[in-house]
């Protein structure tokens, strides 16, 4: 029998048992709290433009519009992460936006057909010019990368000098004018009703989305019994579980909600001997193909990130500059390869805003740099370096982008979207002061 003295504790109190308490149970889930703070942010804002738009913001039209325009923004700060892991900046994205969007351009209209006699029933004209503009930013980051790495000059003032002189250049490819009529093939990268993936394919794509969150969470669990280190409980495993499903299931839901536009779908229907409905003809779009770009470009950046020895790197660098030098890391070269892959990325966001607009004009990419940076620190990269992750950046884009989108639908101008703009990058960047400073 048990002796009640040994049970009871020595104060003589018999205490209740603890409750566990939300926080607990929280950190059972062991879910980034600065990214589950963010999609709280997010959805807060979602809301309010909402409410204050009477209920016409948050329909799926809105939402998808939404998205295709953060997905240039996204796709540099991705980018933009590794490159203030390393405790540099790159103030020249706009302006490599620029000059890419006018070169695919002028290649299409212009040079392809004019001085290499590629006209339009050239098969793959537009993987041709896209290529040569990756090409063309892969090249202007190795330019700015070598100098800031092996040349010494501060990655502020390259790239500063690169905003300038780049954004010349776009004046001095076109005099000035606007051009448009790119390959109707390369439009498809901009979105819109035809540039979209349609809606059985949206479906078939959430579900196979789904089935990795799956796989992960059971591999993860397996590969924590195996080392011997705690796992989560069942219940979190299955709330994580079914709440990431339901995440992609429900988007892909949502972006079937959008409908092709009345007139083109008569118009497809006309096309192709499909009667109309007395309803009239509805197509779904689907995700849109910059969605698509975007999440593959965001699934390769983390898996470099994270699982590459060049992400291992740049990270090491950023934490202790020195101590990478010491463990035999050619620091140099890591640094010059996040230049370049910041330039290929920033041609890719050129894709999708050339092929938005059908051509370039010259303020194409004007004032990207000071979104993406923002973006990427909103989602937790700390200029002191060593510190970011690549979805928290793409999460930082949505809300800045969600912030911009609704003043703008409800009629706040462009002045007014960047007075906001910079309140939120001071706000992040004080708040991640403070965080640093109450850490150490």
């Amino acid at each position: 029998m048990t002796n009640v003295a040994e049970a009871t504790p020595v104060s003589g109190e018999v205490k209740p048992p603890a409750r566990t308490s939300f926080r607990a149970l929280f950190a059972q889930t062991e879910i980034d709290l600065r990214l589950f703070g963010m999609l709280v942010a997010l959805a807060v804002i979602l809301l309010t433009f909402n409410i204050l738009s009477g209920g016409t913001f948050f329909r799926p039209t809105n939402m998808v519009t939404l998205a295709v325009q953060a997905t240039g923004v996204a796709i540099i700060a991705t980018g933009m992460v590794m490159v203030i892991v390393s405790r540099n900046i790159d103030l020249s994205v706009g302006s490599v936006v620029g000059v890419v969007a006018m070169t695919y351009a002028l290649l299409m209209t212009d040079w392809m057909p004019n001085i290499l006699g590629m006209g339009v029933d050239f098969p793959f004209r537009w993987v041709i010019a896209l290529g040569f503009g990756l090409g063309l930013g892969a090249a202007i980051g190795a330019l700015q990368g070598f100098i800031i790495a092996y040349i010494g000059v501060p990655s502020f003032i390259v790239t500063l000098g690169g905003l300038l002189s780049i954004r010349g250049v776009v004046w001095y490819l076109s005099s000035g004018a606007a051009v448009s009529g790119l390959d109707g093939s390369f439009q498809l990268i901009g979105g819109g009703a035809q540039g979209s993936i349609g809606g059985t394919a949206t479906w078939i794509l959430g579900i196979i989305g789904s089935l990795p969150i799956i796989a992960l969470l059971i591999s993860g669990r397996r590969q924590r019994r195996r080392y011997g280190f705690p796992v989560r409980p069942i219940w979190a495993e299955v709330l994580l579980g079914v709440v990431g499903c339901a995440a992609v299931l429900g988007l892909a839901a949502f972006a079937n909600a959008n409908f092709w536009p009345e007139g083109l779908a008569n118009r497809y229907a006309a096309e192709n001997g499909i009667p109309i409905p007395p309803g009239g003809l509805r197509i779904s779009t689907g995700f849109p193909y910059p969605i698509i770009l975007l999440i593959g470009v965001t699934l390769v950046m983390t898996w470099m990130a994270t699982r590459r020895r060049f992400g291992r790197y740049v990270y090491a660098y950023g934490g202790n500059p020195d101590a990478a030098e010491l463990a035999g890391i050619n620091t140099r070269w890591t640094i010059l390869k996040t230049y370049v892959l910041m330039g290929v990325l920033s041609a890719i966001a050129a894709a999708i805003a050339a092929a938005r607009l059908n051509g370039s004009t010259l303020d194409v990419g004007s004032g990207y740099e000071l979104y993406v940076i923002a973006a990427a620190v909103v989602g937790g990269t700390s200029f002191a370096g060593g510190i970011g992750t690549i979805p928290g950046a793409v999460l930082g884009a949505f809300v800045m982008q969600s912030l911009a989108y609704g003043l703008s639908f409800m009629g706040v101008n462009s002045p007014g979207q960047n007075v906001v703009a910079g309140i939120v990058l001071i706000l992040a960047v004080g708040f991640d002061s403070f965080n640093r400073r109450r850490g150490s």
